[in-house]
């Protein structure tokens, strides 16, 4: 006869032990970021992100009131959601453009990502979110330009007048609008938004 060993105290044999505090936290984050990348925006509820996240819809409604409230606090978690973007410092304005939006790029293509687009054109979506989506990612990426922009232009890589807000956030509006497009941003992508758009826009003149 085989004896099976005990199971740990707090749980039940062949069951996994309940998620709890961060993790659980960050898989319904997970959760409902997928859920609205695929369904939209209106058909987000709790009763469908409970099964996802693998949790009951009564955790959710202790914590949060609304969908809305819970995807507020998914976008501002540092790690599920976006926390700022590392600052490239490749010595070049060709390589500083190429790895910030590529990186943009590659977070567009997550779940985390493809949720940005019904909450930046959905209908009816309150207004703090895409509030939060431009704070928390179009901002960030727009600042960071503009000190790129500022460095380049004193090594006279770039002309002076094109350190502005202005001109910071065309890459990243192209690199939306392309995820938008077609669903994806390959590096080819990228690469031509940088070298046919961005490096003419900001060449030196004269």
């Amino acid at each position: 006869m085989v004896t099976r060993p005990a199971a740990p105290a707090g749980t039940q044999q062949g069951k996994p032990t309940r998620r709890r505090g961060t993790e659980l936290t960050r898989a319904i984050y997970r959760a409902a970021f997928e859920e609205l990348a695929r369904h939209g925006f209106d058909a987000l509820a709790f009763d469908k992100l409970a099964p996802r996240a693998e949790t009951g819809k009564s955790v959710l409604y202790r914590r949060w009131s609304t969908p809305s409230e819970l995807l507020l606090a998914a976008l501002n978690d540092p790690v599920e959601g976006f926390g700022d973007p590392p600052v490239p410092d490749t010595g070049t304005l060709r390589g500083d453009l190429l790895a910030l939006l590529q990186g943009l790029a590659r977070v567009l293509d997550e779940p985390r990502g493809k949720a940005l687009v019904p909450l930046m054109t959905g209908r009816g979506r309150p207004p703090e979110l895409y509030s939060a989506v431009r704070e928390l990612v179009f901002t960030p990426h727009k600042d960071i330009l503009v000190g790129r922009l500022r460095a380049a232009a004193d090594r006279g890589e770039a002309d002076p007048a094109s350190v502005t807000p202005l001109v910071a956030s065309v890459g990243p509006r192209m690199v939306l609008a392309e995820s938008m497009d077609k669903g994806h941003v390959t590096e080819a992508d990228v690469v031509a938004i940088v070298d046919h758009v961005l490096l003419p826009l900001t060449a030196p003149r004269g």
